[in-house]
This record gives C-alpha cells, structure tokens and sequence, in this order.
C-alpha cells in the first residue's frame, strides 16, 4: 500500500472515531454508528492492503 493511501485510511480512521466519542455524549445511536463506520473503514484498509499485496 503506498504511504499516501495509508495515511489516508489513518487519518480518515482517527476522525471517524474522534467524532464517535464526541458524539457519545449526544446520541448513543450515533456514536455506534460512528463507531461501526470506523470500524468498517479500519477493516477496508486491511482488505484494500491484502488485495494490493496479493497482485
């Protein structure tokens, strides 16, 4: 994976959660919303790595 594309899951991945622990203290549904986003987003770096590995 090339620096550029991890550093833009890293950052995009810290502001996700950023924004569900501030959100926590508004709305709960929001803030696991949030947190399932950050989560699938980690989880997308992961497959976008393991498929640019393996070709």
């Amino acid at each position: 994976m090339s620096k550029g594309l991890s550093l833009w899951f890293a950052v995009s991945s810290i502001i996700l959660l950023t924004a569900a622990a501030i959100s926590i203290s508004y709305s709960a549904w929001l803030a696991i919303l949030l947190g399932l986003l950050s989560v699938g987003n980690i989880g997308w770096g992961f497959v976008v790595k393991a498929r640019q590995r393996r070709s």
